[in-house]
């Protein structure tokens, strides 16, 4: 009778050689091109994978008597969330203290920040921007919806900057400008012209979150630096509320006119001739420096306005 010792013995060996079979047979049957992929993977030095760009996180605030005249903001908040964005809702009496606690959490876990605010909560917004100015902390973005009078410039922190106001609210109105020597983006837009729109409403369309939710969700593949041509616009009454980041400067070639360069660059021919001065037909001086509005996008997307393979 064998010994215990010997069966074990065995038994191992056994193992083992069933082990090292197996092994050669799955090596023979892989697919060739694996088979060649994991030959390259193994002789070449590992390469880490691109880090993923982290995802901003937003703050949003309501104006005065929020709860019953800044609901639109609640609503934003929802859509943002619904979207895979962290976002947050907050009355613009407790700005400061919401600041401090986007310091800690900037601290512990940086990400984008983005800031938007409806009446007194956009003025609660760009506070809030000077604050984390003055820790030396950037702000992606911020956008102020009707904003109040009072409300600060823009610092110069803030890398993007929207403002969709009403000239003649008197519950809002802010029609806020940067401080000097800012050079992030700058957009303006002014819907004085909207009848439809009031200080009440102008949070709540829906138009404007939808742009504003894809604008974020983008931030972390679009770059904020390069030309950047600030914007301002009334806009007109029978025209769609656009949001675009900034402005950018094309030079005119020869048959040129603002009618082609909208049409190439995908903007409507008012947003051409309200900021340059132009006629919207004449032909255009060879050279000739034309404002033309942009979106900020994702170096892929860019491709779209290869201006002119012509």
């Amino acid at each position: 009778m064998k010994s215990p010792t010997l069966v074990a013995a065995v038994v191992i060996r056994a193992a083992l050689s069933v082990c090292i079979l197996s092994a050669v047979c799955n090596l023979a049957v892989a697919d060739p091109v694996a088979r060649t992929t994991n030959a390259v993977a193994t002789a070449a030095p590992d390469t880490p994978p691109a880090a993923a760009q982290p995802q901003a996180r937003v703050y949003l605030f309501r104006g005065a008597l929020g709860p019953i005249f800044s609901r639109g903001m609640d609503r934003l908040t929802d859509r943002l969330q619904e979207a895979g964005i962290r976002a947050d809702v907050y009355e613009f009496t407790i700005c400061r203290l919401i600041a401090d606690q986007a310091i800690r959490d900037f601290r512990n876990d940086p990400a984008p920040i983005v800031l938007i605010g409806h009446s007194m909560g956009g003025l609660c917004a760009l506070t809030f921007a000077g604050i984390l100015k003055s820790e030396n902390m950037q702000v992606s973005l911020v956008v102020t919806i009707d904003p109040a009078q009072a409300s600060p410039k823009v610092p110069l922190n803030v890398e993007r900057y929207i403002n969709i106001f009403l000239s003649d609210s008197i519950l809002g109105g802010g029609d806020v400008v940067a401080e000097q020597g800012y050079q992030g983006h700058y957009a303006s837009f002014d819907l004085k012209q909207h009848g439809e729109v009031t200080h009440i409403n102008i949070d709540k369309m829906d138009s404007i979150h939808e742009q504003v939710v894809t604008a974020i969700a983008q931030l972390a593949a679009t770059p904020a630096k390069g030309e950047a041509v600030p914007l301002r616009y009334v806009v007109p009454p029978d025209a769609p509320l656009e949001l675009w980041d900034s402005g950018t400067q094309q030079l005119a070639r020869s048959g040129d006119t603002l009618q082609r360069l909208a049409a190439l660059n995908q903007v409507p021919l008012w947003s051409l001739t309200q900021a340059n001065q132009y006629s919207d037909s004449a032909p255009l001086s060879v050279g000739q420096r034309v404002l033309v509005p942009r979106r900020l996008a994702p170096p892929v997307a860019t491709s779209a306005v290869s201006r002119r393979k012509r």
